[in-house]
């Protein structure tokens, strides 16, 4: 047997699991006898979740290409001052559940909200809301598909020498056919499987990077040998400079609340336990991710230091120190990684078209006017048209996954901050505001993005969340308080 085939074969037999779930979600899904149930079940699982469950789908959905790609292929560049800043990622489970979490549930299930857009829908009161919310997900939940479909089919195409639309063929099928098929509960469950094998991978890569150098010492004596600032916090030549730091707590620490995959999975957990154990499980097996895939992308510049920098540096890495076996292993945690976060969006996506505008306006909120058999055949469709021009715009890939990653997180961010966090806990906040905050917020992320201004290192997500923080209060002040009775209770 070739290589090829050996490193292969870990990966067909994941995509298989992944089948086989979804497969067990969709006959699950099929004892349901209401289009509202099958809302309810498709898009938030029915409300079952348990700890683990719930733990491995928020750090799933949050990590992707970028987490076992792209950053990692920058850290290469930059050293450990890119762990230090990827670090920053820990609490991503904990500020999630402990800020959203409890409240969050409690109001969806008041509400009977099955999406953001339902909640926001129910506090706001508004059209405005609705509509420039579900325009928001589905743009920059559509770049940041594109960058997954992209990593998935690269890291494919480097470590078995394929070309690249075949890993990209393989990899969007697979995961638009399981997430349309199976809905949210096959998305939870292959989280699950895909948690684990992303745990497994990123072990195993770094114990091969540090045994190839000669143990943690050897390696960073070695970086330091090659540029002393590859063992600085601020990076060579001052790359990653303090400010911008700061920033990415910004980015990828509070404003992750922002973040719709992550805030989804708020609705669809069983009880208090089952969120109080995900915030410890989540918390611990996210930080030891991140660090081990990151630190083996800085300590393989030791081993290998001539390899391209950028997203062809990890796979690179992967194909010089892993047996094939092991390689195809590895292949399919980021994989794993990606699969997860774009499965997340495009159920997203499915649901801000159907759930929050067809259904919402076209059939005036009542589910019931569709019959159930329409209603799947719909969802399906729509899975599969969205993830299709996803899979078309892959085809010729951009460079930096990290960037496009990091550029839908920011628009993102921009647009749900401040109506999701501040509606929860501010009576005051009213349409206007949410209004103002996401046409502002927005528009000075995109602005920012474009003109790319001198700001002394900080990164555009700061300037952005002041901005759109500023225009939500302003404007929730200068319209119309909403009465006692009107406010959704928090």
């Amino acid at each position: 047997m070739s290589n090829t085939m050996m490193t292969v074969i870990p990966v067909v037999i994941y995509l298989a699991m992944s089948f086989g779930v979804a497969l067990w979600a969709r006959k699950k899904a099929e004892s349901t006898t209401s289009s509202k149930g099958f809302i309810e079940d498709y898009f938030i699982g029915g409300r079952s979740m348990g700890g683990m469950v719930l733990a491995m789908t928020i750090i799933a959905s949050y990590t992707s290409a970028s987490s076992f790609v792209g950053g990692p292929g920058v850290a290469y560049k930059l050293g450990l001052s890119w762990v230090l800043l990827a670090m920053i990622q820990v609490p991503t489970t904990f500020l999630t559940l402990g800020i959203l979490g409890k409240r969050f549930a409690i109001m969806a299930r008041k509400t009977d909200s099955v999406t953001i857009t339902d909640f926001l829908r129910a506090r706001y009161k508004s059209d405005a809301v609705v509509i420039l919310c579900s325009v928001a997900l589905i743009v920059f939940f559509m770049a940041a598909m594109l960058a997954q479909f992209i990593g998935g089919a690269r890291l494919f195409q480097t470590v078995t020498g394929y070309p690249y639309i075949v890993g990209l063929v393989l990899f969007g099928v697979s995961v638009v056919l399981y997430t349309a098929i199976g809905g949210f509960r096959a998305v939870v469950l292959t989280d699950a499987i895909q948690g684990i094998v992303m745990v497994v991978a990123v072990v195993v890569i770094l114990l091969a990077v540090i045994n190839a150098g000669g143990g943690m010492e050897n390696c960073i004596q070695s970086l330091k040998a090659i540029d002393p600032g590859l063992i600085t916090p601020t990076g060579p030549k001052e790359a990653v400079p303090q400010p911008f730091t700061l920033s990415f707590w910004v980015l990828v620490g509070i404003g992750i609340l922002g973040l719709p995959q992550t805030t989804q999975r708020c609705m669809g957990y069983r009880d208090s336990k089952a969120m109080h154990d995900a915030m410890i499980i989540g918390t611990l097996l996210i930080g030891f991710m991140i660090l081990c895939a990151h630190l083996a992308g800085t300590l393989g510049r030791a081993i290998l230091p001539e390899l391209p920098a950028g997203d062809l540096a990890m796979p690179s890495l992967i194909v010089e120190l892993l047996s094939p076996v092991w390689a195809g292993v590895f292949i399919a945690g980021p994989l794993a990684a990606i699969m997860s976060t774009v499965d997340s969006m495009l159920l997203l996506v499915s649901a801000a078209i159907i759930k929050d505008l067809y259904i919402h306006y076209r059939l005036k909120g009542d589910a019931s006017r569709m019959t159930l058999v329409s209603l799947k055949k719909m969802s399906l469709i729509c899975t599969v048209v969205v993830g299709l021009m996803v899979f078309v715009a892959a085809i010729e890939p951009p460079d930096l996954l990290v960037w496009i990653n990091l550029f839908a997180f920011g628009g993102l961010e921009a647009a749900f901050l401040c109506p999701i966090v501040i509606g929860l806990y501010w009576d005051k906040a009213n349409s206007t505001g949410a209004i103002s905050s996401i046409v502002i917020g927005v528009g000075t992320f995109i602005a920012l993005t474009i003109m790319k201004p001198a700001m002394g290192g900080v990164h555009a997500i700061v300037p952005t969340t002041l901005a759109s923080l500023t225009a939500f209060v302003l404007g929730s002040y200068a319209g119309h308080s909403k009465t006692k009775s009107d406010r959704t209770p928090a």
